[in-house]
């Protein structure tokens, strides 16, 4: 994952003015191991900063989302995000438990297997595969572990 210095690089390479809001963004997601929420980046933000309106912390996930400075997952209770794994632009997708949201890289892309038409112009995709590590199904219960796995 990307750290203080590197998220504010990508952010100032852009052209985005750094500023001490932004710079507190940026160490709370590379100090952050798993996925923040917007209302959790807006109670750590507006403790910090008086008056903060939740659009505008939004408005900066956003931007710093399009930049390439964090990454944002769609979970089933809603958006998270978190640090961007590197700097380098390399194009890859996620493996993520939903228990620890542990991520693990998936190291190739599927999209040339998909059947996509040919008269549709694929210009931007995501692929994250959602499961349990091996670390929560051994810390589950026994009959929560038997619905985890999928029936044969």
């Amino acid at each position: 994952m990307l750290s203080t210095e590197e998220i504010i690089s990508v952010m100032s390479a852009q052209g985005l003015r750094i500023t001490d809001q932004r710079r507190s963004l940026a160490k709370l997601f590379a100090e952050t191991d798993g996925y923040l929420t917007p209302k959790d980046v807006y109670e750590y933000m507006s403790s910090k900063y008086n008056g903060l309106s939740f659009d505008t912390v939004y408005r900066n996930l956003r931007v710093m989302e399009e930049l390439g400075a964090i990454e944002q997952i769609v979970f089933e209770d809603g958006l998270k995000f978190r640090a961007s794994c590197s700097s380098e632009g390399h194009h890859h997708h996620h493996m993520i438990c939903l228990q620890c949201q542990k991520t693990y890289p998936i190291h190739f892309c599927p999209m040339p297997l998909t059947d996509a038409p040919e008269a549709f112009q694929v210009v931007k995709h995501k692929f994250e595969v959602f499961g349990y590590c091996k670390n929560c199904q051994r810390e589950s219960a026994p009959g929560e572990e038997a619905a985890r796995k999928p029936a044969k």
